[in-house]
């Protein structure tokens, strides 16, 4: 497009008639109160919209990365009104090495491997990151879909969790495989073929119960140690151990003491000479004393998985990533294109799969370029690694200590769960605790390290892809609410900011990303977020991306319908309702804003609660409420109340009303495979009216509306 579609939206507001709006003193339908506490001191969460309501960028392909950095995209990309971005580190997601910086120093210099120190001397500005597959996962994938390399040779855990760096025992940090056979079956023999260094102390179990690795709904059940699989002096090479058939999943080895012995890249760096490795973990049964793999023929699905504690970060240049597929945007791009908005950026460093020389390296390169950072966050969704909160706090307080060395004030923050709408609850420790942010502070604070935790981040992904309908849209408010309120439970303190650092409907694509569905769940997530106390909201992603195929039909993540080559051809309901968000809720560049809380009852036969409300006193002076009537199929009138605590009487709406409306009357999506589109698309319809007590206002259908003006003095 030619134009900006801000120039455009601005145009259609600025012409739309009040004829258009004289509904909105109908009163032919019987009008609910939206009642609120105006109160001043009553305020439920104070925010400035420069620092709390933005957007973030992700991986993106060396081809993706010229054409999203252009002036064009970037201009239509900040156009939806989202002000701090958040830059995502897809590498440490898919489990390999982040160069943040390709130049740098290899620990083994001499045969260009081992652990990679980017370097923090300013050269050529930065345009794009190489990821690194890691050699040392082995066999593991720890949950996820790790970048392949061409050197896959053992697994060994992380050095850095070893007592030579956490200056703690070992036995505090066990590391630990478990084997997922994929069912159920007979297991009378497990067989295992260590390398160096190999554990002398350690426990092979089964485990009884259900899912083991279920982290999200909570592991139920136990592991049982088999028969002389309590092991004080192992001595490495090849363990079998054989015992009565049992009927078992999945099979753990459990180490907490290392022999300390170097592996194949020699003595010369201690990181070669701690820790555990492991080449090989096979279950299954003896026959006339030979050992049979139960998993022999599994293929697919069915094939055994292998979870691991931790994984060495060691690597070297042959494990390198150059199809252009998996990079990200080097720093001085992604800070000097313009996406950034000319705010502080909230930036990953490397942490599960890193060195504490590397993040500290980060930073001090982005200091002495002089580019503004709201935060760090540490690491990147260590519970869907399956990382125990015990080990991430050890890696946090190293990381936390180099990076403070270089800039003592930067925030840091994690441990950036992955969308969760319960406690991530894991095996039970020593003292029976399951919680892992509960365990998490607890380490912290244990370790004197609790002030070095300056916000809890967390990614929203409340619902499954394939499973969405328009009920599923009620449940928003209080999924949102609900995660605040346990991770204050499980210790957070008050004084620690909540921060969403990337959010979308669904993990995966599903086909109501791009219908009036997505925008109408926006209003309600950011809204229900800040009501529920938090302090910074990130939604995803900031850049167009095209329409692709999904359970639910055709869509696009994005606030945009473009093809590969960002050509925009439409917007989707995303971009209007962040426009209503950011444009006419919250004013951008203006200040703190105060939100007070608001409530109006308005149910359907079974109960859900049709229109929500959240009520923002701005700096301009102005009352902003965003309503979102959730009713797909029918209008609601609304009075306004505002609560005054000296009179006992309500006050209201006085002088011009400004009301800004976006719904399923200015949008309709249409699934046409490579070709879907909306139309109408948009823009919002805007109207000005007068307020006052007898003032009726009309939400229609499926809509997100904007009531904004100022009110008659409480104080009366």
């Amino acid at each position: 497009m030619a134009a900006s579609i801000w120039r455009v939206v601005t145009a259609a507001l600025a012409i739309v008639s009040t004829a258009a709006y004289a509904r909105s003193q109908n009163a032919g339908q019987a009008a609910a109160t939206i009642r609120i506490d105006a109160i001043p001191g009553h305020e439920i969460n104070s925010f400035d919209p420069d620092e709390a309501l933005g957007s973030s960028v992700d991986v993106l392909s060396h081809r993706d990365i010229d054409l999203v950095y252009t002036p064009h995209i970037i201009q239509e990309s900040l156009s939806a009104g989202w002000g701090p971005i958040t830059y995502r580190n897809n590498s440490e997601l898919r489990m390999a090495a982040w160069h943040w910086n390709n130049n740098g120093v290899w620990s083994d210099a001499a045969h260009q491997s081992g652990y990679f120190t980017s370097s923090s001397e300013l050269g050529k500005p930065l345009r794009y990151v190489l990821e690194y597959a890691l050699p040392h996962r082995g066999f593991s994938t720890s949950g996820d879909a790790p970048v392949r390399g061409p050197n896959l040779t053992y697994w060994k855990s992380n050095p850095y969790l070893t007592s030579k760096f956490t200056g703690e025992s070992d036995s505090l940090h066990p590391q630990w495989v478990v084997l997922d056979l994929k069912a159920e079956k007979s297991v009378s023999a497990i067989r295992i073929v260590w390398a160096n260094p190999y554990a002398t102390r350690y426990q092979v179990q089964y485990w009884k119960g259900k899912n083991a690795l279920d982290f999200d709904r909570g592991p139920e059940g136990e592991w049982i140690t088999v028969p002389e699989g309590a092991v004080a002096n192992g001595a490495g090479g090849e363990a079998m151990f054989k015992f009565s058939a049992v009927a078992a999943r999945f099979v753990r080895i459990w180490m907490t003491e290392s022999s300390n012995t170097c592996d194949e890249h020699g003595s010369s760096d201690i990181r070669n000479c701690v820790g555990y490795a492991i080449s090989e973990i096979h279950a299954g049964t003896t026959n006339s004393g030979n050992f049979v793999d139960v998993t022999v023929g599994a293929s697919g699905k069915n094939a055994p998985t292998y979870c691991s504690s931790s994984i060495d970060p060691w690597h070297s240049a042959g494990d390198v990533d150059a199809s252009g597929r998996g990079q990200h945007t080097g720093f001085d791009l992604f800070f000097t294109s313009g996406i950034t908005n000319g705010l502080p950026a909230l930036i990953p460093v490397t942490l599960l799969y890193g060195t504490p020389d590397d993040a500290a390296a980060e930073v001090a390169y982005l200091k002495k370029r002089g580019y503004p950072i709201r935060g760090v966050e540490m690491g990147e969704e260590p519970d869907g690694k399956h990382a125990l909160p015990e080990d991430y706090g050890a890696l946090y307080i190293q990381w936390a200590e180099a990076i403070h060395k270089v800039d003592p004030s930067v925030k840091l923050g994690g441990p950036i769960f992955e969308g969760v709408n319960e406690d991530i609850r894991v095996w039970p420790d020593a003292e029976g605790r399951t919680s892992w942010m509960g365990r998490f502070v607890s380490y912290l604070k244990g370790h004197g390290h609790l002030q070095d935790l300056g916000f809890v981040s967390f990614e929203h992904y409340p619902f499954e892809p394939c499973d969405i309908t328009w009920k599923t849209l009620y449940g928003e408010p209080q999924l949102m609410k609900h995660i605040l309120e346990v991770w204050r439970t499980d210790g957070v303190p008050q004084n620690v900011p909540l921060v969403v650092s990337e959010s979308h409907l669904a993990a995966q694509l599903t086909g109501p990303m791009s219908t009036i569905f997505a925008g109408l769940w926006l209003a309600d997530n950011i809204g229900s977020f800040f009501e529920g106390g938090g302090a910074a909201f990130y939604h995803s992603p900031i850049q167009p991306q095209p329409v692709q195929p999904s359970c639910l039909g055709w869509a696009s993540w994005s606030n945009f319908v473009s093809d590969r080559d960002y050509h925009i051809t439409g917007y989707t309901s995303l971009y209007f309702a962040a426009h209503l968000i950011n444009r006419e809720w919250a004013q951008h560049r203006s200040g703190i804003h105060r939100m007070y809380r608001s409530s109006v009852e308005i149910k359907d036969t079974e109960g859900n609660q049709l229109v929500t409300s959240y009520a923002l006193h701005r700096p301009d002076g102005n009352w902003s409420l965003m309503l979102v009537n959730r009713d797909q199929n029918n209008p609601h009138n609304v009075r306004v109340a505002f609560e005054n605590s000296t009179s006992k009487q309500d006050a209201h709406f006085s002088g011009e009303v400004r009301i800004t409306n976006f719904g399923s009357e200015q949008y309709v999506w249409h699934d046409q495979g490579t070709s879907s589109y909306a139309d109408p698309d948009g823009p919002p319809a805007a109207a000005t009216v007068s307020g006052g007590g007898d003032a009726v206002y009309t939400l229609p259908k499926a809509s997100v509306t904007i009531l904004r003006g100022r009110i008659e003095d409480l104080a009366r």
